[in-house]
């Protein structure tokens, strides 16, 4: 029997509270900056309650259509967690999460709802890389990149403090675990730019490229960095700067297919890539692979990645590096 709105609330809901920085015991940055980060995870949990009322009802996207667009992702993030989550627990149903979120109105938000997949997994007691495997074949890790950030935000000392890896993560999953978990950072440290850099510079160095490429995401997705702060990024990041760079183009592609580009976004896309956000998402969409077998680099994913790092990399290399 499917379950009823009140029952799903009961078993599952969350409260807008958890948002708060003073609940996750993260670091306090500049008071405007920790209110954006906020208000960031408290849109997901609204677009996250949504999906648990609404499921499929088209009620469902004009909820999330009333967000304001510099949040609207986020929403949509969280609704995809909320019909993930409902699919798992009740998998002889019709999925909720492909047949009609990813083939309806959540696919401009293919990647962030990827990512919302992750977490719901994250919740409850599944093999994240085995359910994962079963989603599209090139965003699939995608969704370890949601699961790291979820581990980083609601299980800071575990994570980030002590720098463990949950059971079961190993090979190219810890990688895409460690892109997100970099994300979180972002939040950790209320974009404060020393704290965050300190932060990657603590662990192991064979995990900060993809910590690197996942703190530029979210200062590029996510927004307050001067453009200061992300040159000071730049500079803290050294060999990793073009992973810097490939995860703000990943940001920039995620907010141009949503039709919801902003000013942080334009801003980021300069310093990191040196490039205008739509040319940054456009070389994302350039180096995607039409192959999705896996290659001695690694996964089709990292492929990906890779060849964006160096596309980017040849253009500030003939270009020098936009101001």
């Amino acid at each position: 029997m499917t379950l009823v709105r009140p029952l799903r609330r009961r078993l599952f809901g969350v409260s807008p509270r958890d948002a708060e920085f003073e609940k996750r015991g993260f670091w306090g940055g500049k008071p405007s900056a920790q209110d954006a980060l906020e208000q960031v995870g408290k849109t997901f949990i609204t677009g996250y309650l949504h999906a648990l009322d609404e499921s499929d009802s088209p009620r469902l996207t004009d909820h999330l259509e009333s967000i304001d667009p510099a949040y609207r992702g986020f929403a949509y993030e969280g609704a995809a967690m909320g019909l993930a989550i409902l699919d798992l627990v009740a998998p002889w149903t019709r999925s909720r999460f492909q047949s009609y979120f990813m083939d309806g109105p959540g696919s401009p938000h293919i990647y962030m709802a990827h990512v919302g997949y992750g977490w719901a997994a994250a919740k409850l007691p599944v093999r994240v890389a085995r359910k994962a495997a079963k989603l599209d074949p090139l965003l699939n890790w995608l969704a370890l990149d949601g699961y790291g950030f979820h581990e980083g935000y609601y299980h800071t000392r575990r994570t980030v403090e002590e720098q463990r890896l949950p059971r079961g993560i190993s090979g190219y999953a810890a990688r895409a675990f460690d892109q997100g978990l970099g994300r979180s950072l972002w939040f950790v440290s209320s974009a404060d730019v020393e704290r965050a850099s300190q932060l990657v510079l603590s662990f192991a160095d064979q995990r900060r490229a993809d910590l690197w490429a996942g703190i530029a995401l979210a200062c590029t997705y996510a927004g307050q960095a001067s453009a200061e702060e992300i040159d000071f990024l730049i500079r803290k990041a050294g060999t990793y700067r073009f992973h810097c760079a490939q995860g703000a183009a990943f940001a920039a592609e995620a907010r141009q297919l949503a039709g919801n580009s902003l000013p942080h976004t334009e801003l980021a896309c300069r310093r990191f890539c040196g490039l205008s956000a739509p040319e940054a998402a456009a070389v994302t969409v350039e180096c995607r692979p039409s192959h999705l077998a896996d290659t001695p680099a690694g996964p089709a994913y990292e492929t990906w990645r890779s060849r964006i790092r160096k596309k980017l990399e040849r253009n500030q290399q003939a270009y020098g590096v936009a101001s």
